[in-house]
């Protein structure tokens, strides 16, 4: 809120250039916020899709999760007004490479009841595939 008002005040000055400088700002802003979401379930996808291939199963809670965290992952990525993404196809596939250690570690403290570390669980579960199967998911096929 404190930035629409110091660009308002510029624009009422006259002072278009630290007016386009507010405004290139908050666009930044803007876009750090989608791509922190972005990276939040994206971790929530990963991580249940860990558990899914080192137990060999799933559950009801977990496939709410994983649908869950690719719809949001859909929508936070959506441009509206421009019909266009934030993120492209391979800065999706960067975003979950980046968030597959997080994911991993909590599926360690999750999965058999946290009974294994994370390097056991690492060893149970190809990573590669799990970052394909999470970016199928999000691309819808």
């Amino acid at each position: 809120m404190e930035e629409l008002l110091e660009l308002k005040g510029f624009l009422l000055s006259g002072n278009i250039t630290d007016a386009l400088l507010l405004v290139e700002e908050m666009t930044e802003m803007s876009k750090d916020d989608k791509l922190n979401k972005i990276f939040s379930f994206s971790i929530v996808l990963l991580l249940h899709l860990i558990k899914q291939k080192a137990e060999k199963r799933s559950t009801r809670s977990w496939e709410i999760s994983i649908f869950n965290a690719v719809k949001q992952i859909q929508r936070s990525n959506k441009r509206r007004k421009a019909n266009g993404t934030y993120l492209s196809q391979s800065e999706i596939q960067e975003t979950l490479e980046d968030a597959y250690e997080s994911a991993l570690k909590q599926a360690a403290l999750e999965a058999f009841e946290g009974r294994y570390e994370t390097e056991v669980i690492a060893h149970m579960v190809d990573r590669d595939q799990v970052i394909q199967d999470a970016i199928a998911l999000v691309s819808g096929n």
